[in-house]
């Protein structure tokens, strides 16, 4: 992975936030739309430009799409991803992203459970 493209990635205040959030764990798009209170149109478009640079990796669940950081990051991706950890430390926005992530993960059981019996408009 080229520098360039992490850097890429990291100039936009919502993807920055997205990967923050996955700094914590895997995610679906309906997760990233409760916490980042984004249409799910914008959070799949941000999504699929951090996929087709390797910035995220994606595997479908059921019926959803469960976003994570790459299992085996390159030596420039965990550098900056362990920079932004301490860049957002005392930023409101990131706090309050990461506040809202218990509630989105309870609701995840939910999710799972209906998706046995219905399609996620995730993406």
């Amino acid at each position: 992975m080229q520098l360039i493209q992490i850097y890429q990635c990291f100039c936009d205040e919502t993807r920055l936030r997205i990967i923050h959030l996955l700094t914590k764990g895997p995610l679906c798009v309906c997760h990233f739309q409760d916490i980042l209170e984004v249409p799910q149109t914008k959070v799949s478009q941000h999504l699929a430009y951090l996929r087709k640079r390797e910035i995220v990796e994606c595997k479908r669940r059921g019926a959803w799409m469960i976003y994570s950081l790459p299992a085996q990051p390159s030596a420039e991706l965990e550098t900056n991803l362990k920079c932004l950890q301490d860049c957002v430390q005392t930023n409101p926005v990131f706090r309050s992203d990461l506040e809202k992530l218990p509630a989105a993960r309870e609701n995840e059981a939910a999710w799972l459970d209906e998706a046995a019996s219905k399609t996620c408009d995730c993406s």
